[in-house]
């Protein structure tokens, strides 16, 4: 297996949707897990917008949608 790839803080940055995603390869999350191991400031970063989506999902677990939006819905499956 090779060595992961050293990356810089704006590298990391630039990966952590993808890397909360999983669309990275092995080998980018690989240097992205270990980037956020090394690097307070990027770990912090990584907390932050793990948070954020967090709460994104709660709100929305809350949120219901009108009946007549799930009928059109249903009715599309359907067809």
């Amino acid at each position: 297996m090779n060595k992961p790839t050293h990356l810089s803080c704006k590298d990391c940055v630039d990966r952590l949707g993808d890397f909360v995603d999983r669309e990275l390869t092995a080998e980018e999350i690989t240097a992205v897990e270990q980037h956020l191991e090394e690097c307070f400031g990027c770990s912090r970063e990584f907390r932050f917008e793990g948070a954020v989506l967090e709460s994104i999902k709660v709100t929305l677990r809350r949120v219901q949608a009108p009946p007549s939006l799930l009928e059109k819905i249903r009715r599309s499956l359907d067809s």
